[in-house]
């Protein structure tokens, strides 16, 4: 009988107390005082934890520098004379708002990035090469901004996005082998 009776007590003791708590906060979160310290206002907000610039300028660095060791490492990987140009690289993709992966696929493609590319010329893209003509570059700096340029002003802004729309003025004969073997690489820079 004891225990029935404790039982009882306790949950009725518990009830009561849950009411007299809700209760309680119910009037304290409407009462106002002389400061305003407990106002409740229907749409306004105390506190908002928001993060500071800070840690947006530094996911960004994060993410520039890893975009650049991505690049850094695959021209590594395959003995490339770009790799200290992955900085550069990442630079004018930014600058043209182009996807970064782009201009290393490209040259992979083309010229096995720059074991295949004509002597002295720094056209690790096969850009501007027909025949005898050789579109000819001061250094890899500058070959790299203007060809990231051009696809930028003259193939993105045309709609020319990915590397099969790009294919179709970029070397239209090669009937999509091109565009597959861009994606490829570009794949191998995620």
């Amino acid at each position: 009988m004891t225990k029935i009776f404790l039982t009882f007590s306790f949950f009725g003791f518990t009830a009561s107390l849950l009411l007299a708590s809700i209760f309680f906060l119910l009037s304290v979160s409407y009462k106002q005082n002389k400061n305003n310290v407990y106002t409740t206002r229907p749409h306004s907000v105390a506190f908002a934890a928001l993060p500071s610039l800070e840690n947006k300028i530094e996911d960004k660095i994060f993410e520039e520098g890893a975009r650049v060791e991505i690049v850094r490492q695959f021209f590594e990987r395959y003995n490339s004379p770009l790799e200290p140009h992955a900085a550069t690289v990442i630079e004018a993709a930014d600058l043209y708002d182009l996807d970064f992966r782009l201009i290393p696929a490209i040259a992979m493609q083309e010229s096995n990035l720059c074991k295949r590319s004509p002597p002295n010329s720094h056209n690790c893209w096969g850009f501007g090469i027909y025949g005898d003509k050789v579109t000819r570059f001061s250094n890899f700096e500058e070959a790299i901004h203007t060809v990231t340029k051009t696809l930028a002003l003259k193939y993105k802004a045309d709609g020319l996005i990915t590397p099969y729309e790009i294919m179709k003025r970029y070397t239209p004969q090669s009937q999509g082998s091109w565009a597959e073997a861009v994606e490829f690489f570009m794949d191998k820079l995620q």
